[in-house]
């Protein structure tokens, strides 16, 4: 089992930054995916960033060039920084685990993003 802890949501003006992070109660290295959703009032969860074995990488096309997702193996931390943010972009956003030897998904609790244009 995983329990993911998210923080960093807030407030920001459009063009602003913030940076998400998402603190793992195991180590990293044991989790094969890791990445972030968001969920906007009235739409489905979406993929945002999604780090995987290798340290592959995809994003969202709408956040491709704003947002890059890393990680800290030695905190078990994975974060999301979020550059030159939109208002489309207000949503709460959840991060996501992947346990492979479970074959289940794990999530956050979410944090609150809200960009005021």
């Amino acid at each position: 089992q995983v329990h993911l802890v998210e923080s960093g949501g807030g407030l920001v003006q459009a063009g602003g930054s913030l940076r998400l992070s998402c603190a793992a109660s195991r180590t990293i290295f044991s989790i094969n995916a890791m990445g972030w959703y968001r969920q906007a009032p009235g739409k489905q969860r979406e993929l945002v960033a999604r780090m995987s074995s290798g340290d592959r990488t995809i994003y969202a096309d709408s956040v491709k060039g704003r947002f890059t997702i890393s990680r800290d193996n030695a905190k078990n931390t994975v974060y999301l920084q979020m550059n030159s943010l939109k208002p489309e972009d207000t949503a709460v956003y959840y991060c996501y685990a992947y346990m492979l030897v479970e074959l289940r998904d794990y999530w956050g609790q979410g944090t609150q993003v809200t960009v005021s244009s």
